[in-house]
């Protein structure tokens, strides 16, 4: 998995996409982490495990932005 990236805030900030599947460790193709960033959901073709990305830490930031 990439590097966590710390922001100017200081919060810590997770990657928005995998380079390999959590559950088995296959290899993502670059079309299939296109497809995760965006759907924010996806099947591994290899274990059939759903790799599902956590969109509730954003949601809580652009909450931030708007209260000030």
């Amino acid at each position: 998995m990439k590097d966590i990236n710390i922001n100017s805030t200081g919060s810590k900030k997770r990657p928005k996409t995998l380079d390999a599947c959590p559950h088995c460790g296959t290899k993502l193709s670059p079309w299939e982490q296109v497809i995760l960033s965006v759907d924010r959901a996806l099947m591994c073709k290899h274990c059939w495990y759903r790799i599902i990305l956590d969109v509730f830490e954003e949601d809580e930031n652009l909450e931030d932005k708007s209260k000030e």
